[in-house]
């Protein structure tokens, strides 16, 4: 009996120390356990803060807050006994849907009978104003506000982007975000992202074992208020802005327009587009996003970024400054155009009438001859069998008024364009130097190889207006928090090779092109309008219509590109279109005698052939 009690004594320790060592392990190593305690007694609720507003450049309020509307369920507390078909009918469910979303796996720590999980999202605001009445039949639901973006004006799309919930990559690539948090997906909402969104609080309240709230837990002292994100003042007029996508309704293509002193945006406008608000987050977002994104048209491309063009004939004013730089040609050089250029058995056309022209004759009547010459000289500045030499001289002059490379605006997706080099040339005739001048002499009138973005026409033009130099396009002038600066490299000018004295004669050249050459349809009274028309070849179908332009000519206030796909001469479409905004920007109105004009750019619709 003696060692059957020391025997009985052992197995009563040692199953005690078991125990004791599975509660310590409970307690201290396993988490799981530790989480599923605090979540009975502790409920940690996150308070979102409010996402940054956005402003236009006059403080008009172009992004705000609104809010959304979201169930919540303890499973705990619900009352079996409840109305489930009266809820069923407010929220328009069935009884299957309302069985699944109550459902869940208890197993899992995403859950726990005692805390508040998702019932139902993005509630409609009358059905919520409805379930609001009666929410207290249905113990253990309660609703949650949160704010998502609402939209003043159905205009800047493209500029202003678009927010959305965050997915799984987006949590485990970024600090601080957690499910059913939102971020920014483009534009301004994606590059500000940092700024607008600002900082989560946080509160803590004690709840007992059916997990209704009893009180704060630690009198509050482990609470934190959450922070609401900086504004954004941009530099978009938004007045301006929905004019110019007004005019180019029924139309594909882009506009910028810049402010030459400060590089700040004041349009930015792709067509086709989307009414902004059709991209809040709501019920019908999904299949909004859907439809959006199979339109053959592409009305998430952006024209003014993105698209990729042969500038055609605006290219010839900057091909002038570098060939007076590099000394081919002077002032006072005179070309004769018998109607086109001709090289051996070769001949390239010319639009203009036959004549002897100096540079300012040449950008005024548009002269292809003239700019093959030109062009010819230039690639050939290190001989005719060394075109390399030539060309790559003049594609870094090409690279340093911001052609050819992205411009790095402050929004996400733009694109470089092309300037091609003596490298690329190797490569699409395979042999080294196995090409010559003659081979690319299409460059010269902005076709062949060469392509600019809209943005990248708008700011050429603020180069010549500035005569020789710009600022970094972008889209943001500060923020509500007057001490954080924007960024040093918006405010650095930067300047190209060119000696001043060659300015004057391109832009008298744009000048007159305005007022008695190829660009008469951008004339505005008592404004002189320094511009440029284009007409880019289009081997798919009718050519493009190109302009770009500033005014007025003695430190402008506004330069601009307007491209109009399948728009044909630059003179129909992309010239009286920006002309129309540069007055609408310089005098607030259009004069009378022009509302003929206006109405027909806005009435126009190249998608249906007019």
């Amino acid at each position: 009996m003696e060692d059957r009690s020391y025997i009985i004594r052992g197995i009563i320790i040692v199953t005690g120390l078991l125990m004791l060592l599975r509660v310590a392990y409970m307690q201290i190593f396993d988490e799981s356990y530790r989480v599923k305690a605090d979540a009975a007694t502790i409920e940690k609720q996150v308070i979102q803060p409010s996402r940054g507003l956005i402003y236009d450049r006059n403080r008009k309020l172009m992004v705000f807050n609104q809010p959304i509307y979201d169930l919540y369920v303890t499973a705990n507390l619900v009352n079996p006994e409840m109305d489930t078909a009266k809820l069923c009918r407010i929220l328009s469910i069935d009884r299957q849907t309302f069985l699944k979303n109550i459902q869940k796996d208890f197993n899992d720590i995403r859950y726990s009978r005692n805390v508040p999980f998702l019932f139902m999202d993005k509630i409609d605001p009358v059905v919520y104003a409805q379930l609001q009445e009666v929410l207290h039949e249905f113990p253990g639901f309660i609703s949650k506000v949160r704010s998502v973006r609402g939209y003043e004006f159905p205009y800047g799309s493209h500029a202003l982007g678009y927010i959305s919930e965050v997915d799984q990559q987006i949590i485990d690539s970024r600090s601080g975000y957690e499910r059913r948090d939102y971020y920014g997906v483009s534009g301004m909402e994606a590059t500000y992202e940092a700024y607008l969104r600002g900082e989560k609080g946080m509160e803590f309240q004690l709840k007992d074992n059916f997990g209704r709230k009893v009180g704060s837990y630690e009198q509050g002292q482990r609470d934190a208020l959450a922070t609401s994100g900086l504004d954004l003042i941009t530099s978009i007029d938004i007045e301006l802005q929905g004019y110019a996508e007004q005019l180019l309704r029924g139309k594909i293509g882009g506009i910028v327009a810049i402010e030459p002193a400060t590089g700040e945006v004041l349009v930015l406008a792709s067509s086709p587009s989307y009414h902004p608000q059709s991209l809040s987050v709501s019920a019908n977002r999904q299949k909004t996003f859907s439809v959006l994104q199979s339109d053959t048209l592409k009305p998430f491309f952006n024209r003014a970024l993105q698209a990729k063009y042969p500038p055609g004939s605006i290219f010839k004013p900057v091909l002038a400054l570098i060939g007076l730089q590099e000394g081919v040609i002077t002032v006072d050089r005179y070309i004769t155009c018998t109607g086109g250029y001709v090289y051996k058995s070769f001949r390239w056309g010319c639009h203009a009438a036959p004549g002897v022209r100096n540079v300012v004759r040449a950008i005024q009547e548009s002269c292809n001859t003239y700019f093959y010459t030109i062009y010819q000289d230039l690639v050939n500045i290190g001989g005719f069998e060394h075109p390399e030499i030539g060309l790559n001289r003049t594609a870094d002059y090409l690279h340093q008024f911001g052609l050819g490379s992205t411009l790095q605006i402050d929004l996400p997706q733009e694109q470089g364009g092309f300037i091609p080099d003596s490298d690329y040339y190797d490569d699409l005739y395979e042999d080294k130097g196995d090409w010559r001048s003659t081979y690319i002499i299409s460059n010269a009138i902005g076709q062949g190889e060469i392509e600019l973005t809209t943005l990248q026409m708008a700011n050429l033009a603020a180069v010549i207006g500035n005569r020789g130099f710009y600022y970094k396009p972008h889209i943001v002038r500060g923020f509500s928090d007057p001490s954080i600066p924007l960024e040093n490299e918006y405010l650095t000018p930067k300047r190209v090779k060119i000696d001043d004295k060659h300015f004057d004669p391109v832009i008298e050249g744009m000048s007159r092109s305005v007022s008695m050459g190829t660009s008469r349809a951008a004339q505005i009274r008592d404004v002189e309008v320094c511009g440029k028309t284009g007409t880019s070849e289009n081997p798919h179908g009718k050519d493009h219509s190109v302009f770009h332009a500033f005014a007025p000519r003695q430190n402008p206030k506004i330069a601009i590109a307007v491209f109009i796909e399948n728009g044909g001469w630059g003179g129909s479409y992309a010239a009286p279109i920006a002309s129309l905004i540069i007055e609408k920007y310089l005098k607030g109105e259009i004069d009378p005698s022009r509302l003929w004009l206006e109405e027909r750019m806005m009435e126009v619709n190249l998608l249906a052939g007019e």
